[in-house]
């Protein structure tokens, strides 16, 4: 029986980067993979084709002239959406980023194995013994491990009455996830969301520049309801000013293909209504991967919401078996998982492991993105935190008036006596990149004054966090 000092259940963001980062601390490594690729849904089916799409129909969104290209004078002739080159355009991205994490185990010495890992409840020594399990659901070969760690990642969640129609696949797939959204092969008319999350924006968004009526259903009474009020409030008039409709406070009751159609239900206080349409995302958000994994055969039971439970180190009620990501507690992001299993691995090899879950930035990649980290100012008026709060709107940055992209925000929340940063939220292209200084500052304590004394190049977007800080002390400049 080979033996390793780490086995790695699930070879997603938070799995691989856990076993390169082991290897490098001279742990011997093992990471077990069922899905034909590595990468996880992150690389295979979720960040990066989504981001790629988000990219490919923001430019032929732009190329219609919706974007104002006539003021650049700039004349577009005769426009054609080719959609197989641009799927392709994604899946050869994919493919590029998979293969590379093949190479970097290949350079790290982490031996990559395909299959279900599972606990057998069994101890060669100290070790834990896992089973490979083969896609026939019998054992292709058994394996141990001192430590093994659980980045196993989440799936699909639903709701009752939504029946799925994803085993066609393509045009098949008349209800499907987003799985099925990113490849489907000709443009929707009509397509329904259901879900206002991360997920059901930036694919709904990818459809509407695409040429596709969106209508969005969403359970709860607004727009982004943990974020800052005013980002939600501001990005519900641009999404709407983009095309796509929204129905706040509705319950969907059901979802049904039927033939090159679907169907939803919904119930809009005492009054269920239906809309017919001929596609259905299915975007309700996500859940803890841990099926067949053997929990219980070495006494590890999840909670009600399928969560693992860990301590401040990822380590779980069981001797040498940690967890990380999508399967503990907390919220579900990729680069969030990187940071746990590197924290998580460093532990085991004897140094210390911290996240930071203030400093933890959210991205949503529509158009503006959308981004925020710390806390809101809602929740510090719960906790009677005192705060003072610095707002920058991008119409007032030259950059931004040069690049034709005016619309948002940059907010920061510092608190009130020590001027430290708790909170901040952007809403402006590329806000994904932007919020990368204030998740610096946050991590190092930094207060507004800090950022405000901070030279930034001119003329640059940067400038808008720059200036934000400064309102927050008092003493905006440019506005």
């Amino acid at each position: 029986m080979d033996s390793y000092d780490l086995i790695i259940i699930g070879a997603g963001p938070g799995g691989y980067v856990a076993a390169i980062r082991a290897a490098q601390l001279g742990l011997s490594v093992a990471c077990i993979e069922k899905d034909a690729t590595l990468g996880g849904t992150c690389l295979n089916v979720g960040c990066i084709p989504s981001k790629a799409l988000l990219e490919s129909s923001e430019k032929y969104y732009e190329a219609t002239d919706k974007k104002g290209l006539a003021a650049h004078g700039i004349a577009i002739g005769q426009l054609e959406l080719d959609l197989t080159k641009m799927l392709g355009r994604k899946d050869k991205i994919v493919k590029q980023l998979t293969s590379g994490v093949a190479m970097l185990f290949r350079k790290n010495d982490v031996e990559s194995l395909h299959g279900l890992g599972r606990f057998t409840g069994e101890r060669e020594g100290q070790k834990h013994v896992i089973e490979v399990v083969g896609a026939d659901g019998k054992p292709a070969h058994t394996i141990a491990g001192t430590n093994v760690l659980i980045a196993t990642g989440s799936k699909v969640a639903s709701i009752p009455g939504v029946e799925f129609d994803i085993l066609g696949s393509g045009a098949g797939a008349r209800v499907g996830t987003s799985t099925e959204a990113l490849s489907w092969p000709e443009v929707p008319e009509h397509l329904v969301v259901i879900g206002a999350g991360v997920i059901g924006l930036e694919l709904g968004s990818v459809w509407a520049r695409l040429g596709a009526k969106v209508t969005v259903l969403e359970y709860m009474p607004r727009l982004l309801p943990t974020m800052e009020t005013d980002v939600g409030d501001a990005a519900l008039k641009l999404f709407k000013r983009q095309g796509l409709a929204f129905h706040f406070g509705v319950r969907v009751t059901a979802a049904v293909a039927s033939g090159d159609a679907a169907k939803v239900t919904y119930q809009d206080g005492d009054e269920q209504k239906v809309i017919d349409c001929d596609r259905v995302l299915v975007a309700v958000g996500r859940k803890p991967m841990t099926d067949g994994l053997g929990l219980a055969q070495i006494g590890i039971e999840p909670d009600r919401r399928g969560c693992i439970g860990v301590d401040d180190h990822f380590r779980t009620s069981v001797e040498g078996v940690w967890a990380i990501g999508d399967v503990i507690p907390g919220p579900m992001l990729a680069h969030l998982a990187e940071h746990e299993g590197i924290c998580a691995v460093e532990t085991m090899a004897g140094q210390p492991g911290h996240v930071n879950y203030e400093a933890i930035p959210n991205v949503i990649y529509t158009h503006p993105e959308i981004a925020s980290l710390g806390k809101t100012t809602a929740e510090l008026d719960e906790a009677g935190v005192p705060y003072r709060v610095g707002k920058f709107p991008l119409m007032a940055n030259g950059r931004a008036k040069a690049l034709g992209e005016t619309d948002g925000f940059v907010k920061i929340v510092a608190h009130a006596q020590t001027d430290r940063i708790l909170g901040a939220s952007i809403i402006a292209a590329r806000a994904g990149d932007l919020i990368a200084e204030l998740a610096v500052a946050v991590e190092f304590s930094a207060s507004a004054e800090d950022i405000a004394r901070s030279i930034h190049a001119h003329p640059t977007m940067a400038e808008s966090v720059k200036e934000a800080a400064l309102d927050a002390l008092g003493r905006v400049i440019n506005f």
